[in-house]
């Protein structure tokens, strides 16, 4: 893939064929301590293997699939959670916003706001995200073809942004199921902006599990390498200690004690996978 924007995120460098970026944290903020203790481990992990990290969770999840389906702690003591993971670990943070309200308090805290996969073609929503975030990260709806996505990132430049990353996560393929087509990594590319690609939301059943999503964790090793392998700007993953106990997202969840070997070879793959393309 062509070279995109270079992005700086505190110190992080994204894009432009810069080693890639994991984005990685819990799918909803659980609590303060099971929080703070998966940054910890995190921060910890990606130290010892040289990856930089953006952290993300998010601290009211609006898109649950039932109504009694856990949400989050909510705007307030959500990003007071998030301050001081920010604060303590010297880490710039990822959240998704789901309400026009709640932009500009989130924007004061976090570095990059998501713009959820299911309000990506919401104009007036983009448009207002995008007057205010530091940096725009739009997932691509699984109902969208990627060349749609250039509609969405000249909402956000209209808006006077132009700091934007663009997460591929899967499309719908008949009823609650997902599938990836690596080609969409490419064609994202062509937009001239940092790539991400979601690894465990692609391998995500939504509504999979009648009340809740279901997913198949296993294969989100596979579908990661492919991803490196074409030489996206940043992986994102959702982790936790103990998927099979997560409040949200457990089935699509990585145990978070096991992915130092994973980024490793990741790692290894993305150096050889650049230094060809800059050779």
């Amino acid at each position: 893939m062509e070279k995109t924007k270079t992005l700086t995120i505190n110190d992080i460098t994204i894009g432009g064929g810069a080693p890639f970026v994991l984005i990685a944290g819990p799918c909803v903020i659980e609590d303060e301590v099971r929080t703070m203790g998966i940054a910890d481990a995190l921060k910890k992990i990606v130290t010892s293997v040289g990856v930089p990290l953006i952290f993300k969770a998010s601290y009211d999840k609006a898109n649950r699939t039932s109504v009694d389906s856990f949400r989050g702690p909510g705007l307030k003591q959500g990003l007071a959670i998030l301050q001081k993971v920010k604060e303590h670990f010297a880490l710039p943070i990822l959240s998704d916003v789901h309400r026009f309200e709640e932009i500009v308090p989130a924007a004061a805290i976090v570095d990059v706001i998501q713009i959820p996969a299911f309000l990506c073609r919401q104009t007036d929503f983009v448009a207002e995200i995008a007057r205010h975030a530091q940096t725009v990260n739009i997932k691509k709806g699984q109902f969208l073809a990627p060349w749609d996505v250039e509609h969405i990132i000249q909402k956000a430049e209209k808006a006077g942004n132009d700091r934007i990353m663009i997460t591929e996560r899967g499309t719908c393929f008949g009823y609650n199921n997902l599938v990836v087509d690596f080609r969409s990594l490419s064609i994202l590319h062509s937009f001239g902006y940092p790539v991400v690609f979601d690894a465990t939301h692609s391998v995500q059943l939504p509504g999979g599990a009648g009340s809740a999503s279901a997913g198949d964790r296993e294969m989100v090793p596979s579908l990661s390498r492919a991803a490196v392998a074409v030489g996206i700007d940043a992986l994102f993953w959702e982790v936790h200690p103990d998927p099979d106990c997560a409040l949200c997202d457990g089935s699509n969840s990585l145990k978070l004690g096991n992915i130092a070997g994973l980024l490793v070879l990741l790692k290894e793959m993305d150096q050889m996978v650049k230094s060809k393309a800059n050779g």
